[in-house]
């Protein structure tokens, strides 16, 4: 699903339902994490291979927003 129909759902869930409604809170999750895929996607299309190295490291930023931690 596209970024504008995310945008749309999220849109039609708050009208009905509080922010804090369970299903708002993961819609609006999607919405972000599909708008960051996209935001990636067009700033990597234009660069070199990386390194596994590289990949690690980027890597490890990505999943330090999971736990709060950067895993090193």
């Amino acid at each position: 699903m596209g970024l504008t129909r995310k945008r749309a759902a999220l849109a039609a869930l708050t009208r009905h339902r509080g922010p804090d409604d369970p299903l708002v809170i993961a819609a609006s999750q999607d919405l972000k994490a599909a708008g960051l895929e996209e935001h990636i996607q067009r700033l990597v299309t234009g660069w070199p291979p990386l390194t596994a190295a590289q990949r690690t490291r980027l890597a490890v930023l990505l999943r330090s927003g999971q736990d709060g931690g950067a895993q090193r």
